[in-house]
Parts: structure tokens; sequence; C-alpha cells
């Protein structure tokens, strides 16, 4: 699961030595800086508002958006 925030931030949830975390990294001029990694969403709220995340979730690939009626 990847979550994004502002200022080019962006939450993944990865196994790092057999323990689920958080990796909280930022985007800055086109460079990625790892901030830290969170084992708690409490730990999350350090770097970012939790209010302010976004879930990005991946389409099946061909998987095309039903259009509306007109």
């Amino acid at each position: 699961m990847t979550w994004h925030g502002p200022d080019g931030i962006q939450i993944d949830a990865i196994t790092l030595d057999q323990r689920a975390v958080l990796k909280i990294t930022q985007q800055i001029n086109g460079r990625t800086y790892t901030l830290g990694y969170c084992r708690h969403p409490r730990e999350v709220a350090v770097y970012v508002d939790l209010a302010d995340l976004v879930e990005v979730i991946p389409f099946p690939q061909g998987h095309r958006l039903a259009s509306r009626p007109s």
C-alpha cells in the first residue's frame, strides 16, 4: 500500500527485517530522501498530518473506467 501527502511525502507499507513498517520518503527537487521508518501510524504523524494522506490504488492493467451517460 502507498499513500501520498503534501510536499512530496510518500508512505509505503513494507517489510523490513521480517516486520511490517511504514517507510516515509520525501521527494525534493527530483531526489527522494528517506525520512524514517515507523511501526505505528501515530509515528507517521510526526512527518505529516494523517488527514492529508491519500491512498494510491493501482488499476489492473487494461482496465478502463466506465464512461458516464450523457
